[in-house]
């Protein structure tokens, strides 16, 4: 599994395929589309776009929430939130072989998305972002220690955890010593793509 997902970022259309196509451009190999506040059909149709760019750049492409369009468009997994539709039916809709992700904020939902064989979780955020609304409690790299901690002294192996969440280059190493398996990123890489094969560097 590769250890870093570009989230999408864009207020329409246009600009988030852009930022997509100069993200698989500069390296990315795996995207996960998401797009708060747009219509079903305006998901639908960037997400088959999406799908397409990164079948041709050899990239995974994930549905951030919506299964059905997952589904619908052939993507190779979904995204879902703490409030969203839960695990098992996801995997009923998708099948077994395509990758979901599950959201976690505590170590109750981190063992609880282990309890239910999510693929990877996305812990966090480590940080304030204003590209989320109703943001979790932020955990900072205090939070991730302490889960790490508590996974350890229960003989939890740890799961494939990517912090999310206003995550940058220069946090990378720091989150790789706590135990932290990858990252999702938005802002940074949107902003500065060639940050891509600097975080791939940074991340053994």
């Amino acid at each position: 599994m590769e250890k870093l997902q570009y989230i999408s970022q864009g207020q329409t259309r246009e600009e988030q395929e852009r930022n997509i196509r100069t993200v698989l451009d500069n390296g990315i190999k795996w995207v996960q589309v998401r797009w708060k506040n747009a219509s079903e059909k305006q998901v639908t149709d960037l997400c088959a776009v999406s799908k397409q760019l990164c079948t041709d750049y050899h990239a995974v492409c994930i549905v951030n929430d919506h299964v059905q369009i997952a589904k619908e468009i052939g993507a190779d997994g979904v995204h879902l939130g703490l409030n969203d539709l839960p695990i098992k039916l996801a995997r009923d809709i998708l099948g077994e072989n395509k990758m979901i992700g599950g959201t976690a904020n505590t170590f109750f939902d981190v063992v609880k998305r282990i309890e239910e064989q999510c693929d990877y979780i996305g812990l966090g955020p480590l940080r304030f972002t204003a590209t989320k609304e109703k943001l979790s409690p932020i955990l900072g790299f205090e939070g991730y220690q302490n889960i790490i901690n508590d996974l350890n002294e229960k003989s939890i192996t740890i799961p494939k955890i990517f912090a999310i969440g206003g995550v940058v280059l220069q946090d990378i190493e720091r989150l790789q010593e706590i135990g932290i398996y990858g990252a999702a990123v938005s802002g940074e890489i949107t902003s500065r793509p060639a940050a891509i094969s600097e975080f791939k560097k940074a991340m053994i």
